[in-house]
This record gives C-alpha cells, sequence and structure tokens, in this order.
C-alpha cells in the first residue's frame, strides 16, 4: 500500500493558493481514477483506491501545513506504513513553474509542511516537487506562496494536474523516471513551449 499526501491549507481562501497545489493534485487524482468519497480521518481527508495495481490512500492533512506531519504520522502508524511508502506532492520555490521532480529523502529547504512531516516520520519519504518558481527575493516568498495561480499560471498547471493524475501509477509502481518523462511530455513547462527545447528532468 501506499499513501500519497498532497499538502496545502485547508478553507476556501486557500483553495487556489501555489502553496496548495498538492491539495490540486490529489484532488485531481482522485477524481480521473474514481477513488472512495472523501472522508475526515486522521485529522485530514482521506479517499481510497488502487493505482498501478495497489492499493492507494490520498491524504490531504487538515492541519495547516506546519502541523502536517501530525496527520500523516497518524495514517502511517494505522496502515504500518515504511516513510519508503509515503509520497508528499507539495510546491517548490526552486524549480521553474510546471516543472517537477521527483526525489526520496533530504531536507525541507524550509517548507514548513516538509519540515513537520520529516520532525514525525524522518526525511526518508519520496517528494513528488511541482515547480511554482521563485519571485526574485526572500522578501517576497511569503506572499507568492499564500497567493492564487494567476491566469497565465493556469495555461500551464491545468494540463499538469490531469498528466499527473494520467501517470501517478507509474509513480506508485516505484518508476519515478518514466513518471516525469510521460508527465512532461504531456504538459511540457511553460518554458518548453515557447521553443527553448530542455529535456524533461
Amino acid at each position: 500500500m501506499k499513501l500519497i499526501v498532497g499538502l496545502g491549507n485547508p478553507g476556501e481562501k486557500y483553495a487556489l493558493h501555489r502553496h496548495n497545489v498538492g491539495f490540486m493534485v490529489v484532488d485531481a487524482i482522485a477524481e480521473m481514477h474514481h477513488f472512495s468519497s472523501w472522508r475526515s480521518k486522521f485529522s485530514g481527508e482521506v479517499t481510497e483506491g488502487r493505482l498501478g495495481g495497489e492499493k492507494v490512500l490520498l491524504l490531504k492533512p487538515m492541519t495547516y501545513m506546519n502541523e502536517s506531519g501530525r496527520s500523516v504520522a497518524e495514517a502511517a502508524r494505522f496502515f504500518r506504513l515504511e516513510p519508503e511508502d509515503v509520497i508528499v506532492v507539495h510546491d517548490e520555490l526552486d524549480l521553474a513553474p510546471g516543472r517537477i521532480r521527483v526525489k526520496s529523502g533530504g531536507g525541507h529547504a524550509g517548507h514548513n509542511g516538509l519540515r513537520s512531516i520529516i520532525a514525525h516520520i524522518g526525511p526518508d519519504f519520496q517528494r513528488l516537487r511541482i515547480g511554482i518558481g521563485h519571485p526574485g527575493s526572500k522578501a517576497a516568498v511569503t506572499g507568492h506562496v499564500l497567493s492564487d495561480f494567476s491566469k497565465a499560471d493556469r495555461q500551464w498547471l491545468e494540463p499538469l494536474l490531469e498528466a499527473i493524475a494520467r501517470h501517478v501509477g507509474l509513480l506508485v509502481q516505484g518508476r519515478p523516471s518514466d513518471f516525469a518523462s510521460k508527465v512532461h511530455m504531456d504538459a511540457p513547462p511553460p518554458e518548453q513551449m515557447k521553443g527553448r527545447g530542455k529535456g524533461s528532468e
């Protein structure tokens, strides 16, 4: 079994924030693959289904970002999952908008959701990082992540959410490179669409 966690903040006022892209991803997965109805459990919202031949639980912590680890730890303990069975989807300032990268382990790079999860289950979980770009100065970071995606962003965001949902079974099967290649093929990052032609990561 795999646990896929989308990070975000609960409530309508946060729904379209860049910081909530993790919630958007798991919502897209649940809808495309006809998961069960969302229900409240583990200090969050959960739904179950199958991806890549394996049972999968999707989780949206309802604890606010900086307490996400409490919700993740509750679910992991209940199902006796190892950190390697947990995939956390989150926004990433250090990736260009529309780019994704899958990695296992590492630090939190100042991301409060990751910081909390590492404190509760250690660092050895997988991360699906969704690039939102950096605003250019440290002082502007909070305003950037806690504001809605722009209209221009939505031109790449919607195809990206759909592509991730379509190919996420590969990630569940332990094929991160295949997953990333197929997602970038279906939903090229904006700079590729402008003809700069960089390869997938």
